[in-house]
């Protein structure tokens, strides 16, 4: 029996491992913090850009800062609990660019309740969004990297998707705990179609929607107890690992959970 030897990878090759140029990245929740900061790594590197939100307007800021770097942006306006949405703004992505070869799902809602007081309403709208909204932006597009013969998925979950925490994310965590199986039970399938798909895991990090946390002094202290490193996350901690499990670096990377934590998970 022959054995495949290993291939040997010029300098070249090893260095162009990140090089993203001529494939295209569509970034759902592309006006937040995550989606904006895998925006502009990802166009950094090479790659065309698709940003998505629900309204289309709310993406120009984060689409000027990406043209910055000189690689094509698409705004869209897709509602990722919308099966129909998401099926059109994979389309007209395929018209503008024929080709999807990333998939960042960065969209995503959080709210804090005491268990046994939390909104049934509001859970479900964490579920609809978080899980449901993931799982057809997958759907979709993987039905089209399975066409073209592969692509990476980059979904987004949290540490509160694998550790519990006393601030009520009851909701949250669920919807976070189905992300980290939905990322592995798509990697089993679809790695035969030479599809990679991962999850980033952060811990709290800054964006407008933790202010209200991080600047409550308790919470804070609470929050920061478990983060070894000392601080909370910023954007610009997840560009490394999100172009990384885009790449062709990442090749052999699939069904895995990265968590971006400051040492959280260690412990």
């Amino acid at each position: 029996m022959d054995v495949p030897q290993p291939k040997t990878l010029s300098l070249d090759q090893i260095r162009n491992l990140f090089d993203l140029t001529g494939r295209t990245a569509v970034i759902t929740g592309g006006s937040g913090a995550l989606g904006e900061a895998a925006a502009l790594s990802l166009a950094a590197y090479g790659a065309d850009v698709v940003l998505t939100a629900r309204r289309a307007e709310v993406l120009e800021e984060a689409a000027e800062r990406v043209r910055e770097t000189g690689r094509s942006v698409t705004t869209i306006s897709c509602d990722v609990q919308d099966e129909a949405s998401v099926q059109d703004m994979v389309a007209a992505t395929l018209e503008r660019h024929g080709t999807i070869d990333i998939l960042v799902t960065s969209a995503g809602i959080a709210n804090r309740f005491p268990a046994e007081d939390f909104p049934i309403d509001e859970w479900q709208k964490i579920m609809d969004v978080n899980v449901r909204g993931t799982f057809l932006c997958c759907k979709a597009v993987g039905k089209h990297m399975i066409e073209q013969g592969g692509g990476r998925i980059v979904t987004v979950s949290s540490i509160r998707g694998q550790f519990g925490h006393p601030g009520g994310y009851s909701a949250y965590g669920t919807s976070k705990g189905a992300i980290h199986l939905l990322t592995r039970q798509l990697a089993t399938e679809w790695a035969k179609h030479k599809i990679n798909v991962n999850a980033l895991a952060p811990c709290i990090f800054w964006t407008p929607l933790t202010e209200q946390v991080l600047n409550d002094p308790e919470l804070y202290k609470i929050f920061m107890s478990r983060i070894p490193w000392g601080r909370a996350a910023e954007p610009r901690d997840f560009m490394g690992a999100i172009v990384y499990l885009a790449s062709d670096a990442a090749e052999f990377v699939t069904g895995q959970i990265m968590y971006v934590d400051g040492g959280s998970s260690a412990g």
